[in-house]
């Protein structure tokens, strides 16, 4: 285009004056569907306890009245049906997937209720696993949902990038353990949702403690917490620490976790109804 051109560009093939405006990428939920707020549930790596937070979250909603759902977007490494005792097959009709629920009300959806056995690994890319998590959004006919906690993928790839930007999501919540490295990972999630501009509720940390039931002394399995630290470089708030508990455990092994009695996560619950 000449550089003296005065005229609008309109009938030209110039970009002068033109704005494009960002496309929207968020997928539409089921038209009989109805989501109140929605929290993922990330963590910068695997193994620090991301889907047993998600599950103690929704377990304390739900004791708390709201109806609550789980959407387990982590589709390589599904775990939330065993530990709500929750098999498939899953119920379908001619308008869409009608999500089981566990033993006390919480709607669940996740890629093991699909499998003809529960340890078939998923072999599967990132496009399909994105698509199938999408698929979950849209296909499902998630009633009612007072609060929906998402199961994300570990780690800042290309999965949990597109779930963000695909999932209407109003906040996470980053897990963590006592580890030093843990902690460098967990830095990695923060400047990933501070890019994807998503709010953060705050952080929790698993296997933050071991009571002694003999002497009720607290010890530090893994060593001194970094998670102070991670937490006011950023400005966050510590919202729940979970001890290293052989009751909890074997909860989630007999998919029983409804029946655990403790309330580990009262502050986080509290942080997300305040949102």
């Amino acid at each position: 285009m000449s550089g003296n051109c005065e005229s609008s560009c309109g009938g030209c093939g110039g970009s002068q004056d033109t704005k494009q405006e960002p496309q929207d990428l968020k997928k539409q939920l089921h038209p009989k569907s109805k989501i109140g707020k929605v929290i993922g549930v990330v963590s910068g790596k695997g193994g620090v306890g991301k889907s047993l937070v998600t599950t103690l979250m929704a377990l304390e909603m739900n004791r708390r009245g709201y109806k609550t759902a789980i959407l387990d977007a982590d589709i390589t490494g599904p775990s939330i049906p065993k530990s709500f005792g929750v098999k498939g097959p899953v119920r379908t009709q001619d308008d869409g997937v009608i999500p089981p629920k566990s033993k006390t009300g919480i709607d669940l959806i996740s890629i093991n209720l699909f499998l003809e056995k529960e340890d078939d690994p998923v072999l599967w890319r990132a496009p399909i696993v994105t698509s199938t998590v999408n698929q979950f959004w849209q296909e499902v006919i998630w009633e009612d949902i007072d609060y929906m906690f998402i199961d994300m993928p570990p780690g800042t790839g290309d999965v949990s990038l597109t779930i963000f930007q695909s999932l209407r999501i109003d906040g996470i919540i980053i897990v963590t353990s006592p580890q030093e490295l843990v902690s460098m990972i967990v830095s990695k999630a923060v400047k990933m949702a501070q890019m994807m501009n998503i709010p953060i509720v705050g952080l929790i940390e698993n296997m933050s403690y071991f009571k002694c039931p003999d002497n009720g002394k607290d010890y530090k399995i893994f060593g001194e917490s970094h998670i102070d630290e991670t937490a006011k470089q950023y400005g966050l708030d510590i919202i729940g620490k979970i001890p290293i508990d052989p009751q909890l455990s074997e909860n989630v092994g007999k998919g029983t976790i409804e029946d655990y009695p403790v309330d580990v996560l009262k502050e986080a619950a509290d942080m997300v109804v305040a949102i």
